[in-house]
């Protein structure tokens, strides 16, 4: 166990409760669930990306083997930080256990929100230069009667990209509209059966759902159909907990003391990085064209 030490007191976090946050924070990020994960050091890291297949050939007994050069280009995966406060009352700090359930029930949804927004092209835009978002990739069109033949087109997309689609992250409001897609006899296409309630798969591939998928706009961009293998992920340290209570909070407009509310903050931080080959993925909207 580490003691974080604050102004008042000394708070011993158990590093497994850091750990969790971590966990808890990928398994509630659509991105983390379906990109791949590598280990980012903390000054960035350039990997290589295939821009070409390698291509056999058939050759005779004692014939030479053909040499296949695939392009390669190289991409620099930076780490930013992404970070979280969140105000707490002095009373949890009495109770340990309610205090570790808080953060852990708190701090990984709002990492977890913001990083995904971000990689689908949330109007606050990248953090930097390095970091790749689908925002701009093909948009296929879903809404009204068109949500069999928008997934095909964003299948089709990709597929020409020269990936497979094998993930679909889907926002709310694009699991309502396919909930709602109907084959000519009013049977539902995308579930298969009302107390399922689910979109499992699509068109083969895995779904699942996240907030940050949606982004309002002239149409609304509702998911994002790609080949995942084609992007991936890396964070530095884990998850950083730091602990203050003599300190004020900007909340909304107002500074808040917090040793004059009896209250403290948790500051929560991850250094992560992002990157992909955005040529492989489709953006899914509620357009019914």
């Amino acid at each position: 166990m580490a003691g974080i030490s604050t102004n008042r007191t000394n708070i011993a976090l158990p590093t497994e409760v850091a750990q969790e946050i971590m966990q808890k924070t990928q398994e509630q990020s659509a991105v983390m669930q379906l990109a791949r994960q590598i280990a980012l050091p903390g000054r960035g890291l350039t990997i290589p990306v295939i821009t070409g297949d390698p291509e056999a050939g058939w050759v005779e007994e004692t014939g030479a083997k053909p040499v296949s050069n695939p392009g390669l280009s190289t991409k620099i995966m930076q780490a930013y930080k992404l970070a979280v406060i969140v105000p707490f009352s002095d009373e949890f700090r009495r109770d340990a256990a309610s205090l570790y359930d808080a953060i852990v029930a708190r701090l990984p949804l709002a990492l977890a929100a913001k990083f995904d927004a971000t990689v689908f092209g949330a109007a606050s835009g990248a953090p930097g230069s390095n970091f790749d978002t689908l925002g701009g990739a093909t948009a296929a069109g879903i809404g009204g009667t068109h949500a069999y033949a928008g997934l095909v087109a964003a299948d089709s997309a990709i597929a020409t990209a020269g990936g497979i689609m094998n993930g679909i992250v889907l926002s709310p409001q694009g699991k309502g509209i396919l909930l709602g897609a109907v084959d000519g006899d009013q049977r539902p296409l995308f579930i298969n059966n009302v107390s399922e309630g689910a979109v499992p798969m699509i068109l083969g591939a895995r779904t699942v759902l996240s907030k940050g998928a949606y982004n309002a706009g002239t149409p609304n961009k509702v998911g994002i159909a790609g080949d995942w293998t084609q992007a991936m992920y890396g964070t530095v340290e884990g998850v950083q907990i730091r602990f203050a209570d003599q300190t004020s909070l900007t909340i909304g407009d107002d500074q808040v003391n917090l040793w004059e509310h009896n209250m403290f903050a948790v500051r929560a931080e991850i250094e992560v990085g992002f990157r992909a080959d955005t040529s492989c993925f489709a953006v899914l909207t509620d357009a019914t064209t």
